[in-house]
């Protein structure tokens, strides 16, 4: 049985609503259209597209559009993935229709004026100047290119300081009109009310934009080989990702390599990876896994940055972890344990309602039905042994290794 409500507009505009006893909501309105979507010589749009809509509309200035929510002491903000763009706001629950009105007037009436292009250049310009002076972020980035190199889902989301300098008008309008699929948004709230009085308000506010059914066409990367690459830079630890492609949000094997994730490289201290690296040897601050899956393809990765003199004794304990778990298949009361850990994991971050309301609506997108926290339960504690054993073999096989490390420069 589920736990959530959905309503379609004859736009195609999914309107998904989940209950709960609280005076704050949390909403999100998520469109399927990312940095993917982009073409070479746009890296950058669907981010640069997403800062844009908060500058002017048809109907409010800059300052207008900042102030509406803020004012009322509400929460709002944007993010863009590879896959999606999502503007999202946390506020008290009488000013629901304040926030669809201010949603409606960004998404669909924005008018992308040439100033605010030209300040909001300088803006991205500058993050991107950040993100560079964080290794452990840049790392990232240009392991992505190396997973994926020559595909769009490799280019970093902010583009680079030579594609944001380019981007215009004309561009945004042909992204919005190739990418902003009507049937391929969805606007999620979760707050105590009836769902008649959201459908009501949704009806309102967004029942006259008119249907976009365009159809974009992604294309799955190609598969590459295994790789090592060396950058120097002026800095003072040696930084690595170990890495390969992983499965894609609709794969038998997501939930086992999930788990697998967490049990390496997840969430607190307990982690094999932190046990073995940090605790035991104490050569790292900071090792940790990750696995983003997307629709047709996905992520898994091993970051850790050490002293320079270290970084090949962690890179060796790395590997050391990764072949135990390709050659040996978990015990009984180890798979347990995993799975109790991770479940309970799960569970807390149910408490941190905005992710869980953004979660459910990308479900929506990607499957277009939302797993109850039991069903999520019930497909871990299905997980064999000897189907974490097989994904081990297959995801951790050093021949689909890509491996990057920034070292300081001599």
């Amino acid at each position: 049985m589920t736990d959530y409500q959905v309503h379609t507009l004859s736009n195609g505009i999914r309107i998904l609503y989940k209950h709960a006893t609280s005076t704050i909501t949390h909403c999100c309105f998520i469109v399927n259209a990312g940095s993917r979507d982009e073409t070479e010589h746009q890296t950058g749009l669907a981010h640069f597209i997403e800062h844009l809509l908060f500058k002017e509309t048809e109907r409010r200035s800059t300052n207008q559009i900042l102030n509406r929510l803020e004012l009322v002491g509400a929460d709002l903000n944007a993010y863009t993935t590879k896959e999606y763009t999502c503007i999202h706001a946390s506020l008290l629950n009488q000013h629901l229709e304040r926030t669809i009105d201010l949603f409606e007037d960004i998404l669909f009436h924005s008018t992308f004026p040439e100033d605010e292009q030209e300040k909001e250049r300088g803006v991205i310009l500058d993050e991107i100047s950040s993100y560079l002076d964080q290794p452990e972020e840049a790392i990232q980035d240009d392991f992505e290119e190396l997973l994926f190199r020559g595909h769009p889902i490799g280019n970093n989301i902010l583009g680079t300081p030579e594609t944001v300098a380019k981007l215009n008008s004309a561009d945004i309008n042909q992204f919005i009109a190739a990418n902003y699929n009507t049937s391929e948004m969805i606007f999620a709230v979760f707050g105590d009310y009836d769902f008649k009085k959201v459908t009501k308000l949704a009806e309102k506010y967004f029942g006259a934009i008119p249907a976009n059914y365009s159809k974009k066409h992604r294309v799955t990367p190609a598969e590459i080989l295994s790789t090592k690459s060396i950058i120097t830079k002026p800095i003072s630890q040696t930084h690595c990702i170990i890495g390969s492609r992983a499965y894609p949000s609709a794969h038998e094997h997501k939930n086992g390599l999930l788990l697998l994730n967490n049990l390496l490289g997840g969430m607190g201290m307990s982690s094999r990876l932190n046990l073995e690296i940090r605790e035991k040897h104490g050569i790292a601050y900071t090792v940790e896994s990750n696995y983003t899956s997307l629709t047709d393809t996905g992520i898994f990765s091993v970051y850790f940055g050490t002293d320079s003199e270290k970084a090949e004794k962690a890179t060796r304990l790395i590997h050391k972890e990764l072949k135990k778990l390709r050659d040996n298949k978990l015990g009984t009361l180890q798979l347990h344990q995993a799975k109790e850990k991770f479940i309970g994991q799960i569970a807390l971050a149910e408490e941190n309602r905005m992710s869980l309301i953004i979660s459910m609506a990308k479900s929506l997108l990607d499957f277009n039905y939302v797993d109850t926290l039991q069903e999520v339960f019930d497909k871990i504690n299905a997980v064999t042994a000897e189907q974490l054993l097989e994904i081990s073999n297959e995801i951790f096989d050093n021949d689909r290794m890509i491996t990057l490390l920034f070292e300081p420069k001599q």
